[in-house]
């Protein structure tokens, strides 16, 4: 008897190797699948302008970056002992507006130089439900804890949603893969969040029919919700994902989304930085002596991935045995 409803997941044809580079932008599962990438040492550039939930403020920033926008001091808000924008997450903010919008141009151009290199783009969608500043009618991105009075909350129709997605596809130099956020925002309401994922889920199926040859879907909500569907995989918070909820999740994307070679080649990749993370008894001994040799024996022959923090750890090592 079966006890799971696990979903069987169709290889991307064009697949990723380490040759590729690889942005992600979106809610906080992208910054999940970008550390695990990382980690593996693929080219990822993580979200540089901070956390995004809705496809408006992604499909923003996807437009401030190619346009290599620059943020100028005085438009900045002055919030307590902060400076902030709207469009920025607080992550971004600074004691000055000079640095604030240094650190905001900063992430800007990350992004612009990012996209322009991208061979793909992963954008976490994580809510369908957007706040206006009423002031001015534009969508933010983060509403820097201030009033409620000061927003409008508004539910974006699937028409809506499919234009920002639109969007989105036509300032992507190559190719996307849109993934549903598995995190569930109760803040907006279970009926809400269901209502919302739904709309999002049905614009991006219209998008990837729409451009079927550079835009695919990995469904990530689905495998949380109905092969991962019992609370044990959930976090202390019984919203996000367990850390084995993620692995699991982000295994099946390499799954389907890594070539052969870069599968065998990530084997030896993960090999190489769990050792240098071992911490021995005794550094100065014989046997940790040839452990790392055989580390950097192994590291020689992976030339094309970048493993210079791991080799100089090593080296080092070596030096304090001598």
């Amino acid at each position: 008897m079966t006890f799971r409803t696990e979903i069987k997941l169709q290889p991307y044809v064009d697949k990723l190797d380490y040759g590729s580079h690889i942005l992600t932008l979106g809610s906080c599962f992208a910054n999940n699948l970008a550390q695990r990438l990382a980690r593996s040492k693929f080219n990822v550039v993580d979200s540089p302008t901070g956390i995004l939930f809705n496809p408006a403020s992604i499909a923003r920033h996807l437009e401030l970056m190619t346009a290599n926008a620059q943020i100028c001091p005085e438009q900045l808000i002055g919030l307590g002992q902060r400076f902030v924008d709207y469009d920025f997450h607080s992550s971004l903010s600074a004691k000055s507006r000079e640095e604030a919008s240094s650190l905001m141009n900063s992430a800007l151009n990350t992004g612009y130089q990012a996209l322009a290199n991208s061979d793909l783009c992963i954008i976490t969608l994580g809510t369908a439900w957007v706040y206006r500043l009423r002031s001015t009618g534009e969508v933010v991105a983060n509403c820097h804890k201030q009033p409620a009075s000061l927003f409008s909350r508004e539910l974006l129709g699937v028409d809506e949603a499919c234009s920002l997605l639109e969007r989105i596809v036509e300032l992507a130099p190559r190719r996307v893969v849109f993934t549903l956020s598995p995190v569930r925002h109760i803040g907006d309401g279970l009926e809400d969040n269901s209502l919302s994922k739904s709309i999002l889920r049905v614009a991006i199926d219209t998008i990837c029919r729409r451009h079927s040859e550079r835009v695919s879907y990995f469904p990530s909500y689905e495998i949380m919700m109905d092969d991962l569907r019992d609370y044990r995989f959930y976090d202390t918070d019984m919203i996000h994902p367990s850390q084995v909820a993620v692995d699991y999740i982000i295994d099946k994307f390499f799954d389907i989304a890594l070539s052969d070679k870069a599968k065998a080649m990530k084997v030896k990749v993960d090999r190489i930085v769990r050792a240098s993370e071992h911490r021995p008894y005794d550094a100065t001994s014989e046997e940790y002596r040839g452990f790392c040799e055989s580390q950097l024996q192994l590291l020689a022959q992976l030339p094309e991935v970048d493993l210079s923090k791991e080799k100089s750890y090593f080296d080092n090592a070596l030096q304090i045995n001598l």
